[in-house]
């Protein structure tokens, strides 16, 4: 009875995501240098196996323009027919990803750098519509995307005027039906008209002649299965891998936005096994790697859909209007796919992204920028490894500095004071008693910076106070760095506290900080920081 009541509530929902998803998988298919017989099948095996064993209610996977660029250059090079195979070695890596749950480890991959890897991706999308758009037939295909822009536009000259029309005729009006009519996506409204007139063309009934995908692929016709090339190399691994990482991305982030949509709370380590599952089968059943499609999730909400029994349906529905209607599809022109494909690319990039990067954090936007560069002159394979490699040198950078705080006594007011600063002696002019705040971590990275703080001349100060509330991890060279800290300014002979020890480094604290038991011995190890400054013998410091 349940199952019957959640058919009638998403068939709607599920047949309208269907409708979308049949001009999407084709172009997207296109856009991957496969045939679009090949999206079908993706949309089909990826969506179904990804609803029945993921963790979101609302996600929709299958062919994406994320994953178009790096499987438009992997097949290039090694042939379409790879791509069934990358689908494969993607979903065991997804697997393996949830077995040992890796996911938690995707906080390394930064906002800028999915920003700038996508803007890249759609740069990508949108250049290689430039024979479709242009009209441009027969010309030499390069392994290298830039050489193959080139090729196109050393070709410009021979462009079909009515088919550059088309192009931006239906291109227009998908921008149009947007702000026209933005809860229907114009891909439904734009795909039989595109039909009618390429069956028009074909038929010499118009004037006008236009390359149609039947023309392009020759012996289209409806397949659920595809026999795969099965074989192995290393470019599969890397390749892989990378796929695997924007697959995980894309999924979990349109998994967490359906959740914002829905106020709902989606199964993460379910959602990673359904996603290997669908890539793993999908690649058998010949289809193309396969990610989690924001755009068909938002319309699948907003179609009113309540479970995945709607994703389920969608994927069936594929199946069967494809079987039916793909002989119809042979007639949409490529011009009125390069204008769907250009849409989604610019549709991909969230431009509110980029103005807050711009108005609040120029060096993750000039990051963002860089990896869009790297990813549309190289690959994107590099671009998205590129900018994690780079985000983290980034943060490890700022972390060296050593987060500290510093609380002194002004000999003028009486009064404390809290200062931040990179060096003691630009922040120590006129004070009594120096109450120093490790925050954060103190470890390989940052402990030479907080070290160097204390190889200045501390003799205007009656002590330090060495505070660690905020001071949550500590490692081995921290540990070393802190007895060298203590070392220094008692070097000098000034009395040293430590103060509010946080809990989660007491232990560690008391087990290797040489300097420990001897300060325990004198009694200068305190709870309030307070206590430690009057124990410095200060009694008139106001608690701050």
């Amino acid at each position: 009875m349940e199952i019957l009541n959640k058919l009638r509530d998403n068939w709607k929902s599920g047949v309208t995501v269907a409708l979308v998803s049949i001009p999407l998988s084709v172009s997207l298919a296109v856009a991957s240098q496969t045939s679009p017989v090949v999206g079908i099948i993706t949309a089909v095996w990826a969506g179904l196996f990804a609803a029945l064993f993921g963790g979101s209610n609302f996600n929709i996977v299958g062919p994406t323009g994320a994953l178009s660029g790096i499987l438009a250059a992997y097949a290039i090079a090694h042939g379409a027919g790879s791509l069934a195979m990358l689908a494969v070695v993607a979903g065991v890596m997804i697997l393996v990803a949830y077995a040992f749950k890796l996911e938690r480890f995707l906080v390394f991959v930064p906002g800028s750098t999915i920003l700038g890897f996508t803007i890249g991706v759609a740069f990508i999308i949108t250049l290689n519509q430039l024979n479709f758009a242009l009209g441009l037939q027969g010309l030499e295909k390069h392994e290298h995307f830039i050489e193959n822009v080139l090729e196109s536009l050393k070709h410009i000259g021979q462009a079909s005027l009515p088919t550059v029309g088309v192009f931006i005729i239906f291109l227009i009006l998908l921008f149009v039906l947007l702000r026209v009519v933005p809860r229907i996506p114009g891909a439904i409204i734009l795909a039989p008209a595109g039909i009618l007139l390429g069956y028009a063309s074909v038929q010499g009934m118009v004037p006008v002649r236009l390359l149609t995908l039947g023309q392009q692929y020759p012996d289209l016709s409806a397949k659920l299965f595809l026999m795969p090339e099965f074989f192995f190399n290393r470019s599969l691994l890397i390749t892989g891998l990378a796929v695997a990482l924007v697959a995980i991305l894309e999924t979990m982030i349109s998994a967490k936005i359906a959740d914002g949509m829905t106020r709902t709370k989606h199964n993460a380590r379910k959602e990673m096994l359904g996603l290997g599952l669908a890539n793993v089968v999908t690649g058998l059943m010949g289809g193309i790697p396969a990610t989690a499609a924001l755009a068909r999730t938002s319309l699948n909400i907003k179609s009113n859909a309540t479970d995945r029994m709607s994703a389920v349906i969608s994927s069936i529905a594929i199946a069967v209007i494809s079987l039916v209607l793909l002989q119809y599809f042979v007639y949409i022109p490529l011009a009125v796919i390069a204008a769907i494909l250009v849409f989604v690319a610019f549709r991909m990039v969230e431009m509110h992204q980029v103005t807050h990067l711009w108005k609040h954090d120029k060096k993750n936007f000039w990051l963002a920028m860089v990896v869009a560069a790297v990813t549309i002159y190289e690959d994107p394979i590099v671009g998205i490894f590129f900018g994690t490699a780079a985000s983290l040198l980034l943060f490890m950078e700022t972390l060296s500095r050593g987060y500290f705080d510093v609380v002194m006594n002004d000999i003028n007011t009486g009064k404390n004071k809290l200062y931040s600063g990179e060096k003691l002696e630009e922040i120590s002019k006129e004070s009594h008693i120096l109450a120093y705040s490790i925050k954060g971590q103190l470890l390989y990275i940052n402990s030479k910076a907080h070290v160097s703080r204390f190889e200045t001349n501390l003799s205007q100060y009656y002590g330090v106070v060495l505070r660690l509330r905020e001071l949550h991890f500590i490692d081995t060279d921290g540990i070393d760095a802190l007895d060298e800290i203590i070392g220094l300014i008692q070097k000098q002979g000034k009395p040293v506290v430590l103060s509010g020890v946080n809990s989660m480094i007491e232990a560690r604290l008391k087990r290797e900080l040489k300097a420990y038991p001897e300060l325990s011995k004198k009694g200068m190890i305190y709870e309030k920081t307070i206590d430690g400054l009057r124990a410095l013998g200060y009694e008139h410091l106001n608690q701050s």
